[in-house]
């Protein structure tokens, strides 16, 4: 085995062993979903419980009719508006609303009263609710009724469907490409930083332990580094598939069990069929549920395996390219205190690209922000992933990984000629004009 591979086994074999590694590997897929689903039934427990908040209305031209709902209950008050604050100030109620006479062309002058300050949510539903009521009121105003106005009001749900080259059609949603492009482009950000550390660290630890004087001595520090940083990689890629596998196998056994997935639809009519009447109506209610039905395609036509392919690929490189240059500034310092200087020049193009994505490539996926984005070596590996999502020619896709790969090369190259004098300096005050001078040594 070459020493190079030796290197590799030693890293992941050190960490593969860790009790950490392990339970990390089989809690993370089971801690994710146990604790979303805590949150949502209390969420919905906590909604059921709720009760009624009253809010009270001065309304000066009597304009509006506030309807009760499950959440308010609006209670007016024939007084004037200071008396009105008196009274709310004594009792338990939620708000106070204070609408005046107004211009319908100019509504001004609505004030929402409170002891404490609103939610955004709560604020944009009285927000929607006045300037439903004013539109309404317009609309009356122009002559149109009651009964017309009701005709006018129509909700639709909007089909999205891909077309191929070749003219296949498959059902799209822009909410999930947009889920899609979250967890992947977080998922990237995170190994990266996460085991980009775990190799600087390493390298520290082994330097100031002198246990790396021993490993060079018959081991040159350039292929020490490239081992390193290979085999935290593989440790990584192998969490992230164990991940992949028992998500999509507890994800599998749960559609099962409910009968969603479009590819057993036959044999969810069958188990039906055994079902007693209550049980029966309610699985059928969401199999014959259009939104439903549609969602599950959705998910169902999903290109699982080009998607993992594209990660694989950018994780990897995008992996190799910053643990180079994480295992660099290792090799340069005494302890991790002093890593913090040359740490936040790596992590910036990587907060960059996170931030890019959320600004430019999930609003504007083909924007030309978006596609230097995701061509940029030290950017591409979140924003690209964050693009493939939604979709992106094949001739950016190949250009994206032909430069990812020459930049992990690049960085490799020229961290490993830091890490050749860094590896073995002790006590060097070392600064990025000390980083640059080892860089351009040839010795």
């Amino acid at each position: 085995m070459s020493k190079i591979g030796l290197v590799i086994k030693r890293e992941f074999e050190s960490r593969v062993k860790k009790k950490s590694f392990l339970l990390a590997t089989i809690l993370v897929p089971l801690l994710f979903p146990a604790v979303i689903g805590v949150m949502v039934y209390f969420a919905i427990e906590e909604q059921k419980n709720a009760e009624q908040q009253i809010v009270y209305v001065v309304d000066e031209g009597n304009d509006f009719e506030l309807e009760d709902d499950k959440k308010y209950a609006f209670t007016s008050l024939n007084t004037d508006l200071e008396s009105a604050k008196t009274t709310f100030n004594e009792s338990e109620a939620y708000a106070l609303l204070y609408l005046p006479k107004m211009d319908l062309k100019d509504p001004q002058g609505m004030v929402l009263y409170a002891k404490k300050n609103p939610s955004l949510q709560a604020s944009s539903y009285f927000e929607n609710k006045i300037e439903s009521h004013i539109r309404d009121k317009k609309l009356q105003a122009s002559g149109i009724s009651e009964d017309q106005l009701a005709d006018l009001k129509t909700n639709i749900s909007l089909r999205a469907v891909n077309i191929s080259e070749s003219g296949e059609e498959k059902a799209s949603s822009a909410g999930v490409a947009y889920g899609i492009a979250y967890a992947f482009s977080l998922l990237v950000y995170l190994f990266v930083l996460i085991y980009g550390n775990q190799i600087m660290q390493g390298v520290i630890e082994e330097k100031s332990s002198k246990i790396v004087e021993i490993i060079v001595s018959s081991v040159k520090p350039f292929q020490l580094m490239l081992g390193k940083v290979i085999g935290v990689a593989s440790v990584g890629l192998l969490q992230f598939t164990i991940w992949v596998v028992l998500i999509f196998v507890l994800s599998t056994a749960v559609l099962t069990i409910f009968g969603l997935n479009p590819a057993d639809m036959q044999s969810a009519q069958q188990t039906m069929s055994g079902m007693n009447g209550a049980d029966q109506e309610s699985v059928e209610a969401i199999m014959n549920n259009p939104e439903v039905n549609q969602m599950m395609q959705i998910v169902y036509d999903i290109p699982y395996v080009y998607y993992l392919s594209v990660f694989i690929f950018f994780f990897v490189s995008g992996y190799l390219l910053y643990g180079a240059l994480f295992a660099a500034v290792g090799s340069a310092v005494d302890n991790v205190s002093d890593a913090q200087q040359f740490t936040l020049p790596i992590t910036l193009p990587m907060i960059i690209g996170f931030f890019g994505t959320f600004m430019f490539v999930m609003p504007e996926p083909d924007g030309n922000v978006s596609f230097w984005l995701s061509i940029i070596p030290f950017t591409s590996p979140i924003a690209m992933m964050a693009r493939v999502a939604f979709g992106v020619p094949t001739w950016e896709l190949i250009l994206s990984m032909v430069l990812m790969v020459v930049g992990f090369l690049a960085t490799i190259w020229i961290a490993g000629r830091i890490y050749r004098i860094g590896i073995l300096m002790h006590g060097t005050k070392v600064n990025f004009k000390t980083l640059f001078k080892w860089m351009r040594t040839n010795s």
